[in-house]
């Protein structure tokens, strides 16, 4: 109810995913502006590599909190089946039971690394920057600010495969249902193929994912209010 009467009583109605923007036109046939989130602010800082960890030479990395819709369970399965590929999961593993007891469950993989979270824009960098790929598990939401950030690194994606992040990546990264898909990805990964879906990444980014350009649309969208 609290929805249907803010989508009917506002002035401009504003998403930050274009598959919610098609909800609210299909449920209440009032057209819905879509503004996102910037990334770039990711870059701005200089890469620190003092980590609190030594991360492998090799890695792909994670980052999300620590809960079920963010198909943690799913990356962490597909990784403990294979041994070859590491993973650095940076979240706050000890602020739950579900966190708690996915630590003690793959604790003992010598490729899975389960990292407390990390604050420090900077460090944060290094990180990112290390990795070879990045693994998004979000599945519910709409665009997430940690995937827009990760796109301005230039690397390849392999997010879950929900509307949202299809429609954050315009269906140009590698996605994932399954521990199985993943750990089928992981096997059978081809550098040459995710590093032109690397860069489409962050061509993307630079188009849609700055915050110049969503100030702009902000601006422009306050102006276009106030004219009516």
């Amino acid at each position: 109810m609290s929805e249907a009467i803010a989508v009917r009583w506002s002035h401009e109605v504003i998403a930050d995913n274009d598959a919610i923007t098609e909800y609210v036109a299909e449920t209440y046939g009032i057209r819905c502006s879509t503004i996102a989130y910037g990334g770039d602010h990711a870059m701005t800082v200089a890469p620190d590599h003092d980590l609190p960890f030594m991360p492998p030479e090799r890695y792909a990395f994670a980052l999300s909190r620590i809960e079920p819709e963010n198909s943690v369970a799913k990356i962490l399965e597909a990784f403990s089946t294979v041994p070859d590929k590491s993973l650095v999961y940076v979240g706050n593993w000890n602020n739950s039971d579900f966190g708690q007891r996915l630590r003690r469950q793959y604790s003992g993989f010598a490729n899975i690394h389960m990292a407390e979270p990390i604050y420090d824009l900077a460090k944060l960098r290094g990180l990112r920057e290390g990795a070879d790929l990045y693994v998004h598990g979000h599945s519910a939401g709409g665009t997430n600010p940690a995937l827009v950030e990760m796109m301005h690194f230039g690397l390849p994606i392999v997010a879950h495969g929900c509307v949202f992040n299809r429609k954050t990546t315009e269906n140009e990264a590698d996605y994932f249902e399954t521990a199985e898909d993943l750990a089928r990805f992981l096997a059978n990964r081809d550098h040459e193929v995710e590093k032109a879906r690397g860069l489409r990444m962050l061509e993307i980014a630079r188009k849609r994912y700055t915050w110049d350009e969503i100030g702009r649309s902000y601006f422009n969208l306050i102006e276009k209010v106030d004219a009516n």
